[in-house]
C-alpha cells in the first residue's frame, strides 16, 4: 500500500501536467473531450462509469487514477459501501495485487471523506 496521500498526489499531478497541457494543447483538449464524452450520463450512469474507471485504475495499479476517481465518485454521491462492493470485484478479478490497491483505495476514500467533512464543518460555523 502506498504511503502518500492522494489529495496531494492529484494536486501534484495537475501541477506537473500544466506545462504539458500548454505544449500539447490539442492532444490534451482531445483527451479532455474523450473523458467528458465517456463519463457523461447515458444508459450507464456517471456514477457507475466512475466505478468502472476506478476499477480499471485499481487493476492497472494506478495510484493517480485512484485519487482522481475516488474524488469524482464522492462528488457524485457514491457511498463507501458501493466502493467496497466494486473493490470485491477487483480483488476477484485481480487477486492479491488488486487487494493491495483496494486497501490504498479505502485509505484514499477515508482521507478525502474526512477532508470534505472538515471543509463542510468549517463552513457551517
Amino acid at each position: 500500500m502506498s504511503n502518500f496521500d492522494h489529495i496531494s498526489l492529484i494536486n501534484e499531478i495537475n501541477s506537473n501536467l500544466t506545462p504539458f497541457k500548454k505544449s500539447q494543447s490539442d492532444a490534451m483538449k482531445g483527451f479532455a473531450q474523450l473523458a467528458q464524452a465517456s463519463m457523461a450520463e447515458g444508459m450507464i450512469s456517471a456514477k457507475h462509469k466512475e466505478l468502472i474507471a476506478l476499477a480499471i485504475g485499481i487493476t492497472q495499479h494506478c495510484s493517480g487514477c485512484i485519487g482522481f476517481h475516488v474524488k469524482a465518485l464522492q462528488k457524485l454521491g457514491a457511498t463507501r459501501e458501493e466502493c467496497e462492493e466494486m473493490l470485491s470485484v477487483c480483488v476477484y478479478m485481480g487477486g492479491g495485487p488488486a487487494l493491495m490497491y483496494a486497501a490504498e483505495t479505502l485509505k484514499a476514500w477515508d482521507d478525502m471523506a474526512a477532508k470534505h467533512a472538515k471543509k463542510v464543518g468549517s463552513s457551517v460555523k
